[in-house]
């Protein structure tokens, strides 16, 4: 079996959850690890190649981005334009149809295909949602994150001039209303006050009710633990009071990166174009025979 040659762009949090995926699957080899010009001549105990840019990999079928959201397009146009198809974890909700938009064509164009916004929300959630939907086509969906890290959060707030080092932790309020959390840091020199309306300005956390708080160390409050709570009230046909809840609690990066890989082997099925988890079969997902899958779990 040719296994699928996939590049780990980015090698934060995420990358190297990443990489241990890779590693775990039957079905894929590792390329090599793109990461900053300034980071690839500290990068030689990796036991793969580290490279400044795709350029410098050979015969990459996929490349998993595992940058921050922000730099995600950027990131997927220059690895379309060479060919190789993408999955990125990009969590800005309200950003996700405008950019599968403008991947698309240039996917299209490039003969590649780009698998955008997977992991667990969106991504897996987005797949659950989905089959409530499904099952109770009119009604409510209510989805309550945490108590847990958001790595997107925490990212953004990093991005913040003036901030040292940070944590963004996600409250379920209730009903899918959330509370941010955020502790950091302060750089030397800078205003707390300024700092703290800066965050709360920042799109990822404008919508929501946001708290800020300076503390001595942002390392001793971590815990990459996470979850979700998802609750459907709503009616299949004419029959109403139908009720469905899915809960989980995960290991957030850890969770991100398993759904990334089976992304990277889904995009690859796929025809040249841009898309999100719920317009592709599940089955696609998954390593093995398609046969045997069906046997097993239909």
């Amino acid at each position: 079996m040719k296994k699928i040659r996939a590049a780990v762009v980015g090698y934060g949090n995420i990358g190297k959850y990443v990489v241990e995926a890779l590693e775990a699957a039957v079905d894929f080899e590792i390329a090599g690890i793109v990461r900053r010009a300034s980071s690839v001549a500290t990068a030689g105990e990796s036991e793969y190649p580290v490279v400044s840019s795709l350029e410098e990999l050979a015969d990459v079928d996929v490349a998993i981005l595992c940058t921050p959201s922000r730099l995600v397009e950027q990131s997927a146009v220059t690895a379309l334009k060479l060919g190789i198809s993408t999955v990125d974890s990009f969590d800005i909700h309200t950003g996700i149809a405008d950019m599968r938009a403008r991947l698309d064509e240039v996917a299209r164009e490039a003969g590649a295909a780009a698998l955008i916004s997977i992991g667990w929300d969106p991504g897996s959630d987005s797949v659950v949602r989905a089959l409530l939907e499904v099952c109770a086509p009119q009604g409510i969906t209510y989805t309550n994150f945490g108590p847990g890290m958001s790595m997107g959060h925490t990212v953004a707030v990093k991005a913040i001039e003036g901030v040292k080092a940070a944590l963004s932790m996600t409250i379920p309020v209730g009903t899918g209303i959330h509370r941010r959390m955020v502790y950091i840091e302060l750089e030397e020199g800078y205003d707390f006050a300024k700092v703290s309306e800066a965050i709360k300005s920042d799109p990822y956390f404008v919508h929501d009710e946001t708290h800020v708080m300076l503390v001595e160390s942002v390392e001793a409050l971590k815990d990459m633990g996470h979850g979700v709570n998802m609750v459907r009230k709503g009616v299949s046909g004419k029959t109403q009071n139908q009720r469905f809840e899915f809960n989980m609690s995960i290991d957030n990066p850890g969770l991100t990166s398993q759904i990334l890989v089976a992304g990277a082997r889904a995009v690859l099925r796929q025809k040249p174009g841009a898309y999100t988890m719920i317009e592709i079969p599940i089955i696609d997902f998954l390593a093995g025979d398609r046969e045997q899958i069906i046997r097993r779990l239909v």
